[in-house]
């Protein structure tokens, strides 16, 4: 083969090997061309990243909104909810879920022979513990236990609020309210009876200057 010839055939194989990157790369885009495309695709992620976000958010909200839901109490139906579990104030939840003065006799029970009534776990706590005095000779009464709202409103008024210097408590706030409190009539011996075995019937005396007064709050 003479050198024309040969060059002839290099020219041929360079012009294809330019022919084939063509294909694969494809037309070369202008600066503005690529600008656009640039921009285009920061403006679609831009768009994504919007979307992304209101997505998030939304479910961020409906996540907290169920957890309100599930946190919040449901409305009462009347019956007790876990009867014993004692609340923020003390107060087992499921009386609570009555109202202070507004317990009904199905949640209530005679303290012994005594004629008065109290909410049944206490009812049966402290008839256990007055037998228990009297098996010890010691003699325990009972002036007062559950006093319905009516009869919080005709103390207070009666009496006044120990906010005003009397001795009543708010009508809606006292522990009598509840059921869970009795007023006790206490001789010199019975009152350190009480000092010393109360607690183990889950009584305590909880209201200073009235040494009368104790409250059913068992521990646990």
């Amino acid at each position: 083969m003479d050198a024309l010839a040969q060059v002839s055939q290099i020219s041929q194989i360079s012009a294809r090997v330019l022919q084939l990157q063509s294909l694969v790369s494809g037309p070369p885009r202008s600066t503005a061309a690529v600008a656009s495309s640039s921009a285009s695709t920061t403006a679609a992620a831009g768009s994504a990243s919007s979307t992304a976000f209101s997505d998030v958010l939304a479910r961020e909200l409906a996540a907290t909104s169920s957890s309100a839901a599930s946190s919040s109490p449901t409305a009462s139906s009347g019956a007790p909810s876990s009867t014993g579990t004692l609340g923020a104030n003390r107060v087992p939840t499921d009386l609570a879920a009555y109202g202070n003065g507004r317990i009904p006799d199905s949640a209530l029970a005679p303290v012994g022979n005594t004629g008065t009534r109290m909410w049944a776990p206490a009812a049966a706590a402290l008839t256990r513990l007055i037998a228990a005095a009297k098996a010890d000779g010691v003699t325990i009464g009972v002036t007062e236990t559950y006093r319905p709202y009516d009869e919080q409103v005709q103390l207070a008024t009666t009496k006044g609020l120990y906010s005003q210097g009397g001795v009543a408590a708010k009508p809606g706030t006292s522990e009598h309210g509840w059921a869970i409190a009795a007023d006790l009539q206490l001789n010199g011996a019975a009152q350190a009876w009480m000092q010393r075995n109360a607690p183990s019937y889950g009584f305590q005396a909880d209201v200073p200057g009235e040494s009368w007064h104790w409250g059913y709050h068992p521990a646990g």
